[in-house]
């Protein structure tokens, strides 16, 4: 295929999109390149549906590669990329969540999106070009999909809104959002914020939806220039006399199953129902390879009646599963100190969902090293997020944080950034992990409050806590719809939307939105929204009635950091040569050390003498000297021309022969020998900080 360019004006920057160059096997292919950032995304379908498949088997990867940033990193004999960063999990989920609404989620042919990152320019984010390339590449090809959509990322500094921040700007910015969608619906939302109200996030969302009209008209015109017919891709269908005998037995048994008193709990109730379908094609189909088709055919069937009646009753009735009105919370239950020895613990619940969030303090060199494609940083604040399978009563193995866990620990990690207090006023570094214990819907929101409750626990000075809640949406055809408050079980599986907001009474602090259908208007978000507000006021003042405020003191097994300055000029004392003397220091008091370029010595340690002794050490090393003052020196070394005197620990300096006495004295030794104590006085100090003496006469 002939290499075809395609350009636009992007916020003020050339975005240029290439096809026919890279990769011509795969379905489709695009480069698009944005400043001096490229990326290239391919498609690519299987031939044949993939057997035993119950869900739709799409794949997105998005590949960072070091050679984009012109970096070689690793251990001396591994210098290949590993598993994936974090953040590049990140970004494969977003790309996922906001091309797979687009899908038709009955077929079974695997599809995967691969997006590789070709070069960075250290300014313009790949993420945005990501999803504009993912896009093309498979609205270009043969797949069929209901693309194509576009995507920016939004800030706003003081009272200006930004289009597409730098790196630099999104520093400065009072929210990071990023909102993706087909023309005139939204279908992707995420974001993080410095307590931004709910009116300036829809008005950055309206912002952005101008943005993104512009782009889907773009990826118009180089679809029609290029674009491939779209293939037909089969869905198995059973036959209609086997679909109405199921669902026939569904309807008189699924509606009891979702709804009935009877039924404490939805998932019994379904587990019951699926037992009797079972049963009910055993003896409806002996045969086995019939028998295994129905059973095929029964599952995707109950699905759909499941959909139709959670709707029906909901849109119709205001019917939730479990009885509660549309804007209700489910009942809550806080509780913080759970643990004895460690720094702090918080425990949140909300319905059957129940998170155990606990606080560790450390040093500051305890901090995060992040050396990856996009940059080189530390990090000082982490949340990590545990599901385990028993949280939700199965059986699975144990095999390290997957992608939801990744997603999830970003979203809360996000969510609590923005009231964590700075370096400068709490050098500590921070580490929270909560452990799912219970999960029946929005558990990354239940994790943002029970860390809420961990950090005051542990004394940190937080401006205010933090609480999160998930909105769900029922939507039909027509257009009519109902918005839901605090979505649970089936209401998260078959309902059309998963918007999580999580904020302080002042504002909002991150937002994460998820689609099942194409999209979202504007009007439904800006309900949700408030509806999110009013309901997550309602859990702060649960959380408040457990702790308002942080603790006084921190845990008594915390450690304590003391905080002193030094002349910065003195820090190659504190550390000496290959640092022998601070290492000396740390093995003697066992403490922990940092040093900032600045002069800033902070030691951290859990025994307050130690930190003591620590601190008298580095005094000692650093200490100021001034014409004038007078000492008791050691004689440490005899020269010919005078005597080098320890005057401080640490500290020595020249006491030459002619300052010795009033009188001339022929040889130092007349009057001195080592470890002699003599009373002396600075004489001087040159510009490399050496001192002279003078005999205190």
């Amino acid at each position: 295929m002939e290499s075809k360019k395609f350009e636009t004006q992007f916020n003020g920057r050339k975005l240029t999109v290439e096809i026919g160059k890279l990769a011509n096997q795969a379905s489709g292919s695009v480069t698009v390149q944005y400043g001096d950032t490229v990326v290239l995304a391919t498609a690519v379908m299987s031939d044949k549906p993939r057997e035993n498949m119950d869900y739709f088997p799409l794949y997105v990867d998005y590949e960072e590669r070091l050679y984009a940033a012109g970096k070689i990193k690793g251990s001396r004999f591994i210098k290949r990329e590993g598993r994936p960063t974090d953040e590049a999990v990140l970004t494969s989920r977003l790309i996922d969540r906001t091309i797979r609404p687009l899908f038709n989620q009955s077929a079974r042919n695997e599809i995967q999106i691969i997006i590789t990152v070709l070069s960075v320019d250290g300014e313009n984010d790949p993420d945005i070009p990501a999803v504009i390339a993912s896009s093309l590449a498979i609205c270009v090809s043969d797949i069929p999909w209901n693309g194509p959509i576009g995507a920016v990322r939004i800030g706003k500094i003081e009272e200006e809104m930004i289009l597409d921040p730098t790196y630099e700007e999104r520093k400065k910015s009072k929210f990071d959002l990023v909102v993706a969608g087909a023309e005139g619906k939204i279908n992707m939302l995420e974001s993080s914020a410095n307590e931004a109200s709910e009116e300036e996030i829809i008005k950055a969302t309206e912002k952005a939806q101008e943005i993104i009209k512009k782009i889907i008209e773009f990826e118009k015109e180089i679809i029609a220039a290029v674009g491939k017919e779209k293939i037909k891709v089969p869905v198995p269908e059973p036959s209609e006399e086997m679909v109405q005998k199921i669902k026939s037995f569904l309807s008189s048994n699924l509606e009891e199953a979702l709804f009935s008193d009877k039924n404490s709990k939805v998932k019994d109730g379904m587990k019951s129902l699926e037992e009797k379908l079972d049963s009910f094609l055993d003896e409806t189909y002996p045969g086995e390879k019939e028998k295994e088709e129905a059973k095929t055919a029964a599952m995707k069937i109950l699905e759909e009646e499941t959909d139709k009646i959670i709707h029906k009753n909901i849109l119709e009735k205001d019917m939730r599963t479990d009885g509660r009105a549309l804007d209700e919370v489910r009942s809550l239950d806080c509780g913080a100190g759970i643990l004895p020895r460690t720094h702090g613990s918080g425990l949140f619940q909300r319905g059957e969902t129940q998170v155990l969030t606990v606080v560790t303090l450390g040093a500051p060199s305890d901090e995060l090293f992040l050396d990856t494609m996009e940059e080189s940083c530390t990090k000082r604040f982490m949340h990590h997020y545990s599901f385990p399978p028993y949280s939700v009563g199965e059986v699975a193995p144990m095999r390290g944080p997957g992608r939801r866990e990744i997603g999830h620990g970003a979203l809360a990690e996000r969510a609590l950034e923005a009231i964590v207090p700075n370096p400068e006023n709490f050098p500590y570094t921070l580490r929270l992990v909560s452990e799912v214990l219970s999960s029946n819907g929005s558990s990354s929101m239940a994790s943002v409050c029970a860390s809420s409750l961990a950090l005051m626990d542990a004394g940190i000075p937080i401006t205010r806590p933090v609480a999160g809640i998930a909105m769900g949406l029922m939507a039909d055809k027509s257009g009519d719809y109902k918005i839901l408050t605090d979505i649970q079980g089936p209401e998260d599986h078959y309902g059309d939307m998963d918007l999580k907001v999580a904020g302080t009474v002042q504002g909002i602090t991150a937002m994460q939105m998820d689609v099942k259908i194409e999209g979202i208007n504007l009007e439904i978000l800006k309900e949700a929204v408030a509806r999110a507000k009013t309901a997550r006021e309602f859990i702060l003042a649960e959380i408040n009635k457990t702790l308002s405020v942080p603790r006084e003191e921190l845990s008594k097994y915390a450690p304590r950091i003391v905080t002193l300055r030094i002349n910065p000029d003195k820090i190659r004392n504190v550390i000496g040569p290959g640092g022998k003397v601070i290492n000396e220091i740390i093995a003697d008091t066992g403490v922990t050390i940092d040093i900032e370029d600045d002069g800033q010595v902070l030691i951290t340690s859990n025994d307050s003498e130690a930190a003591q002794k620590a601190i008298k050490r580095v005094q000692d090393l650093t200490k100021e000297f001034e014409v004038g003052q007078s000492f008791k020196g050691k004689v440490k070394k005899i020269v010919d021309f005078g005597a080098f005197l320890e005057i401080w620990p640490g500290q020595e300096a020249l006491l030459h022969i002619s300052e010795m006495a009033p009188h001339r004295v022929e040889k130092v030794r007349d009057i001195m020998k080592e470890g002699d104590v003599v009373s002396v006085k600075i004489k001087g100090i040159d510009d490399q900080g050496k001192i002279s003496l003078t005999a205190n006469l």
